[in-house]
């Protein structure tokens, strides 16, 4: 069904080039590519249905590009896989389910990107994926997988992106990223890894933005090496098992724009970045004991989400004087030993959609609170 009228203009009969979502070659008006995004704020506008094995009659289609379509249901569609010109493929945020092929890796296509992100797929990641040597994109990402990262994924060479998060894998994470130099993105959170951060992956210094770890079992303590990771725009290592301290190293992360190392069972010292402008933080629930909010986090001027809640900070609130409010908005500093009237700083924020201070020694006079008319939380 289609209650939006997503297709009400693919008419039988008219020129399928004219169509909302196809695109075509000029020289000879075969498509090429079909492209179709749902409304995530309007769940209703939804198609649904299964995908037709009909597409499989379009030889010259090299991209398939159906993100949010969240009524779109039924087992993966195997018949893609046959299609001989299909290099893209990103069918996002779906009900497809089932397991992904084990014959998958066997097709002779060169694919150079492969997103099932946000399924329901199920099974192990299949091995055979590890023949798709072209793919710069291989996307499974919440979904229902389970098992261990195939090792031959390290044969993907040309990967820049890889995302398995929010999956049920577990196991060790594999020490193959010496093979991935051109890997920029990595997305391993929400599953049920253990073990500890494999050292190859220092040798992606050159190109890695993002990685993101959180929400494992992963232990031990975290490597000097990811310090010297001078790419990083975006580290997650939050809800594992790490120890000790945090490196010193992490002061060479001065491009870092997100970092969130919160619930784990980390120490003193913490070291004095010298990040130019944090945008994120969250140092929640360690063993450590700041003492104040750091300075470099007080001269950030572009951030927005500040979470210290139980890092054993001991102030008046009065004293913090942060560069920049207007932008905040979320504030935690929940469960420390902070004194002091917050309405000048809830005053200075324009934005804010949450403030936790929960177990300190807070005043709040409500009287004193300018109450924004746009508030909606």
């Amino acid at each position: 069904s289609d209650p939006s009228g997503m297709l009400s203009k693919w008419i039988r009969g008219t020129d399928c080039c004219t169509w909302p979502g196809l695109n075509c070659l000029f020289e000879n008006k075969r498509v090429t590519s079909i492209s179709i995004a749902g409304q995530p704020d309007q769940p209703n506008s939804f198609l649904s249905g299964t995908i037709s094995s009909s597409l499989s009659k379009l030889q010259f289609l090299d991209g398939i590009y159906f993100t949010n379509l969240r009524n779109i249901s039924g087992p993966f569609p195997g018949f893609l896989l046959n299609m001989p010109n299909l290099e893209y493929i990103y069918i996002e945020n779906s009900q497809i389910s089932g397991r992904i092929p084990d014959s998958f890796g066997n097709s002779t296509r060169k694919f150079g990107a492969f997103s099932f992100q946000g399924n329901r797929l199920t099974g192990t990641v299949p091995s055979s994926l590890s023949l798709l040597t072209q793919l710069t994109q291989l996307k499974l990402g919440d979904n229902l997988l389970t098992g261990a990262i195939p090792d031959g994924i390290r044969n993907l060479k040309n990967l820049t992106y890889l995302s398995l998060q929010g999956n049920q894998l577990s196991g060790n994470i594999p020490d193959f990223f010496t093979s991935l130099k051109n890997l920029r993105i990595l997305e391993l959170s929400r599953n049920k890894f253990s073990g500890t951060i494999p050292a190859s992956i220092a040798t992606l210094a050159p190109t890695l933005g993002y990685l993101e770890l959180g929400h494992n079992s992963l232990s031990g303590k975290i490597p000097d090496f990811l310090g010297k990771m001078k790419a990083l725009d975006t580290l997650d290592l939050s809800s594992n098992r790490f120890t000790g301290s945090v490196p010193q190293s992490f002061k060479n992360l001065t491009k870092i724009f997100n970092l969130d190392l919160s619930n784990n069972l980390l120490v003193d010292p913490f070291p004095e970045m010298n990040v130019k402008g944090i945008e994120s933080l969250d140092l929640s629930n360690n063993n450590l004991h700041l003492g104040t909010i750091p300075k470099w986090v007080t001269s950030s001027p572009i951030i927005y989400s500040l979470k210290l809640a139980k890092c054993g900070i001991r102030m008046k609130l009065d004293d913090w004087k942060p560069s920049e409010t207007y932008f905040y908005d979320y504030i935690d500093l929940s469960g420390n030993d902070i004194s002091g009237s917050a309405i000048g700083l809830l005053n200075r924020t324009d934005y804010l959609v949450g403030f936790w201070a929960s177990g300190n020694k807070l005043k709040f006079d409500m009287g004193g609170l300018r109450i924004v008319e746009k508030l909606k939380y």
